[in-house]
């Protein structure tokens, strides 16, 4: 099982904030600044310039980046040695339904879980969040070809079919 890590910044509302729930429920563990964050961990970041595939089911740990982007120095977190972007999926949370790569941590974390193999522990993340299981019906086509991609370079041809 890869252990799950948030960097979180404070800058959304604690009441809605998805990664509180996780950490709440005993699934991940929150850092308050980067210098907290293991240097070995992959970085969900959608800036990176490789997508995330199951080729990277070997990592360490995930962690993914719970902060407004409009703030984020992404100097500090380029220097990190593992950063991929999730491919093309859908939101599924009340505030950004059905726009394309406007997820939630949860349903950032549990996209990576789905594509690196661990489906079963993806839909239970989702579980904590009472439109969560609905991420996983908007895309279940999407997530089923990523996660069998052999690699990067597959995830993007198969991400090209949605956009």
């Amino acid at each position: 099982m890869i252990p799950l890590f948030a960097y979180r910044d404070n800058s959304c509302d604690p009441r809605k904030c998805t990664v509180k729930k996780l950490e709440r429920a005993g699934f991940l563990k929150i850092f308050k600044t980067l210098s907290q964050v293991p240097r070995n961990t992959l970085i969900l970041d959608p800036t990176a310039e490789q997508a995330l595939s199951p080729a990277d089911r070997f990592v360490k740990s995930i962690t993914v980046l719970d902060c407004s982007w409009e703030v984020l120095d992404t100097g500090a977190i380029s220097s990190w040695r593992i950063r991929r972007a999730l491919p093309f999926l859908m939101a599924a949370n009340p505030v950004n339904f059905g726009k394309p790569c406007k997820l939630t941590s949860v349903e950032a974390v549990a996209a990576a879980l789905y594509i690196m193999g661990e489906q079963e522990r993806a839909g239970e993340l989702l579980s904590k969040v009472n439109w969560g299981i609905r991420f996983l019906e908007v895309n279940k086509e999407p997530l089923e070809l990523y996660a069998s991609a052999r690699d990067s370079t597959e995830v993007v041809r198969y991400q090209a079919l949605f956009i």
